[in-house]
């Protein structure tokens, strides 16, 4: 839908084009008076939809002719779903960034790895911090989450003012930075908040999330308990969890590896921001083999059951420098995220097969969330007092959820959005005004693919009903010289369907033959009628003997 964006130019819009129907991919936008702001640019899971392919990006296309109106960035904290789509899709913005210096130090490592990244302005803030892009005022706030210096902001205008929690929880002995200011966030209310716009990813638990210092103590009593080999697989950003992990390894009297090269840029860039300082050295993987197995414990990257991850490769045997024998422990100290429940079983159900004890939220504390529950989503309402709920980071069910609640607990309207579902939060009553293109790209190697496209349409379809490969060699005029190739992987068994495949083959030399008698012989057959001739024939035998009708490829070798 194309919006007269000149007709809303002093009204307060918000629109998000990620994570307002999924955990993760967050990015929001903010505009007024012809201006934008984007909160966050991250990244996401594929799934099913996006054969291959193991991280998809938000569709920023509705943002190409709007650029040069676009401030900036303002990066709330360094976990993945909000900063990991910027290398792949800043060219596309070229817009300074805004973000405290530890998630700054972290993305400076990530964008290392492309061509641009000394183009890059990053403006390094101290938490806390007050900054203007006109017509916003924007201030940082430090709220408790399970990795360093995420910071929720208020977003002033003249309209009013937005409480942007991003990702938060309420942890009274957080590992990590101090508790939240409760005083803090009261004045905030004070002031006078129009809307709030929330992290919904946790709604459904009705108990607190819990304290990263309660789990310290269970971790390091269940890795004291473990006999063998331990590995420990959680988000590599997830600082205060690896800070609990070096404990109770520290306990165990266990020598520390990493495995994943994620886990590596976090522990220097929190090393470079001062976090981690009394880490001890981590062995290099191709150094495991010279430590006593009892000793070792090894923290990986792949809780979520990605296939080229550490711990999925040590899963099936394919990870260069470390194998599990039976006997060792696995702990997955991360939540399910729902969506990946396939992969990450498929992981347990390997190990388990391998003889290795696996260690899950399901049978021991050993993760908590770095989300709030309800009980701490209406505390928040209460300090905060904004007159409209604008609930994001979750699926519908979550959001949907989160919108009753703040209703129930006093909030005076309640909006629900979607990815590409353009608000008005100001002035007058809240509502959705339209919708604009959005969606999701998938990152192919070095290509951005969308999920309609020729690329992903054809692997849905080879994954769903596979390939027949016909091969025709013919003489210069289109005479056939031979019987036609038959080349079906994951089809037709050459051993076991080799009667299906013959009959593919005479149905082929058979339609060839008719033609060739309904036409001169000395006039030359294009390449296309062979290929049309072919497949037909091919189609009509499978659709007759296996009911269903694969990719269908004809190659024609013309000789001299």
């Amino acid at each position: 839908m194309n919006i007269n964006l000149k007709k809303h130019y002093n009204e307060l819009l918000f629109l998000p084009l990620g994570g307002a129907r999924e955990i993760g991919m967050n990015l929001n936008l903010y505009h007024y008076k012809g201006k934008w702001l984007m909160v966050d640019l991250g990244a996401g899971f594929a799934d099913d939809y996006f054969p291959g392919v193991d991280m998809i990006v938000p569709d920023i296309s509705f943002l190409k002719d709007k650029v040069q109106d676009l401030l900036g960035i303002v990066l709330t904290h360094a976990h993945e779903d909000h900063i990991g789509a910027v290398q792949y899709l800043w060219e596309e913005l070229r817009c300074p960034i805004y973000t405290t210096p530890f998630t700054s130090s972290f993305l400076k490592l990530r964008l290392a790895e492309t061509s641009f990244a000394k183009k890059v302005k990053i403006h390094e803030l101290q938490e806390s911090s007050t900054f203007k892009l006109d017509p916003f005022e924007i201030e940082m706030v430090p709220i408790t989450h399970s990795t360093p210096e995420m910071q929720g902001l208020v977003i002033r205008t003249d309209l009013g003012n937005v409480f942007h929690t991003g990702d938060w929880k309420f942890d009274p002995d957080p590992i990590v930075g101090k508790a939240t200011d409760f005083a803090r966030l009261k004045k905030y209310g004070d002031e006078g908040i129009l809307a709030l716009v929330g992290d919904s990813t946790n709604v459904f638990n009705q108990q607190p999330s819990g304290s990263e210092g309660e789990l310290r103590e269970s971790l390091i009593e269940l890795i004291g308990s473990c006999k063998k080999m331990v590995v420990v697989a959680t988000f590599a950003s997830n600082v205060a969890r690896i800070e609990t992990i070096l404990e109770a390894a520290k306990r165990a009297n266990r020598v520390v590896a990493l495995a994943g090269r994620s886990l590596w840029r976090i522990a220097e860039a929190a090393r470079q921001s001062g976090y981690l300082k009394d880490a001890p050295e981590f062995i290099n993987q191709d150094s495991i083999r010279d430590i006593p197995r009892e000793k070792l414990l090894v923290i990986a990257t792949g809780c979520q059951g990605e296939p080229l991850a550490a711990t999925t490769k040590m899963a099936f045997d394919s990870h260069n420098f470390i194998r599990l024998n039976r006997g060792d422990n696995v702990i997955f100290s991360s939540k399910i995220i729902p969506g990946n429940d396939k992969k990450i079983f498929r992981v347990f159900n390997q190990f388990v097969h391998m003889g290795v004890e696996v260690f899950t939220e399901k049978d021991h504390f050993v993760h908590v969330s770095g989300h709030p529950s309800s009980v701490e989503l209406k505390q928040m309402y209460e300090l905060i007092r904004p007159q409209v709920s604008v609930p994001v980071h979750g699926e519908l069910v979550h959001m949907h959820e989160h919108a009753r609640l703040a209703k129930i607990w006093g909030v005076p309207s309640a909006i629900q959005v979607e990815n590409g579902v353009l608000s008005r939060l100001a002035p007058g009553e809240p509502e959705n005004i339209a919708v604009v293109p959005s969606g999701y790209l998938g990152v192919d190697g070095n290509y951005l693919l969308s999920g309609n496209s020729g690329v992903m349409k054809m692997r849905r379809k080879l994954a769903k009903d596979g390939i027949v490969l016909v091969f025709i060699i013919t003489d210069q005029d289109g005479i056939a010289l031979r019987a036609p190739i038959i080349k079906a992987p994951g089809v037709l068994d050459a051993k076991e369907d080799d009667l299906v495949i013959r009959e593919i083959e005479d149905e082929i030399d058979y339609v060839f033959e008719q033609h060739y008698k309904s036409t001169s012989k000395k006039k030359h057959i294009s390449d296309d009628t062979l290929s049309n001739l072919a497949r037909q024939a091919t189609r009509r035998i499978l659709r007759e003997e296996i009911g269903k009708v694969p990719v269908i490829d004809v190659h024609i070798e013309r000789l001299k």
